[in-house]
């Protein structure tokens, strides 16, 4: 079975993130598994010096894994990032639907967010016409050829995920 995944796209700024944590909320309450995937264009750091991790990894493993009782972590160097699609089969067996942010280029389906007071424009609908977006969480009414969600109402995005995806 192919994993379920649905895109949170928008401009920066406007509320990704603050949204997901939202929606996992609602998603995990009605007992759904859910995993996120957040797209970083930038260098990040979850190993910090003076870290055994770090230590390890800086010392040249490919690939370091730290485990817990209630957690893992994994650093995996790579010459060039994974397609998306590669990490949800490789790491999202386990779970109902992955949420991801960002990957706005990606053929996932999407969820754009918009705030009017961010911008005027949608990266979806527009200039360019994206066939994967699914739905538009906005704060204000938009006509457009698909749902639009309220950006405010993090259980009626969950409840169109749900109904769209899951069940």
């Amino acid at each position: 079975m192919a994993v379920k995944v649905i895109s949170f796209v928008a401009k920066s700024g406007t509320g990704k993130t603050t949204l997901l944590e939202k929606v996992i909320a609602r998603l995990k309450e009605r007992g759904y598994r859910v995993g996120v995937v957040k797209h970083d264009a930038h260098r990040f750091d979850i190993d910090h010096p003076g870290k055994d991790s770090h230590r390890l990894t800086a010392a040249g493993a490919d690939t370091m894994l730290i485990s817990s009782p209630e957690k893992l972590a994994m650093v995996k160097q790579h010459a060039s990032p994974p397609p998306v699609e590669e990490l949800l089969a490789t790491y999202f067996a386990d779970v109902d639907i992955v949420l991801t942010e960002g990957f706005k280029k990606s053929a996932m389906p999407k969820l754009e967010l918009h705030r009017r007071e961010r911008s005027a424009t949608l990266l979806c609908r527009g200039e360019a016409h994206d066939p994967t977006l699914v739905a538009v969480a906005s704060d204000e009414p938009l006509e457009l050829d698909v749902p639009v969600l309220d950006l405010n109402d993090a259980g009626e995005v969950a409840d169109f995920i749900e109904a769209r995806f899951l069940k």
